[in-house]
């Protein structure tokens, strides 16, 4: 396996595990919703309720961009190389390197740190279509790409 398709399988497991977490907080918010139903009534109840409520459109935003990041990391095809910056580019830089998929922080492939990514982050929109293997100086930190 490449390091390409190393770090799209991390990204994969990374966004598999958020997936099982989110849903498992969902499950539980449910349970403690139909709990709270058999409860007695009053403000204490109610204030229960609409905190339980809260939680559960949190948790469903959550789910909804992590849906979103799923169908992003679907699109890249990590057999593909690229001669421009695109999703599912490698891009080594003096002060890191990226992986351009879906933000999930840092990767470690054989000794190597990299950095999960979204094109639609600062440095991730950045780095999209520039050409590959061309020195590229930012104002930012001064670091070369």
């Amino acid at each position: 396996m490449n390091i390409k398709q190393e770090l799209y399988k991390q990204c994969q497991n990374f966004l598999n595990q958020r997936l099982k977490t989110i849903q498992d907080t969902i499950s539980d918010i449910q349970n403690s919703l139909l709990s709270e139903t058999k409860s007695s009534a009053g403000d204490k109840h109610e204030t229960g309720r609409a905190m339980l409520q809260l939680e559960r459109e949190k948790a469903g935003k959550q789910l909804a961009d992590l849906q979103n990041q799923q169908k992003i990391l679907q699109k890249i095809n990590p057999e593909l190389s690229h001669k421009n910056v695109a999703l599912g580019s490698i891009v080594k830089t003096s002060a890191a390197n990226y992986f351009i998929a879906v933000s999930v922080g840092e990767l470690q492939i054989n000794n190597q740190l990299f950095y999960g990514i979204s094109a639609a982050t600062p440095i991730g929109k950045l780095l999209l279509s520039k050409h590959v293997a061309i020195p590229l100086r930012l104002e930012l930190n001064n670091s070369q790409f």
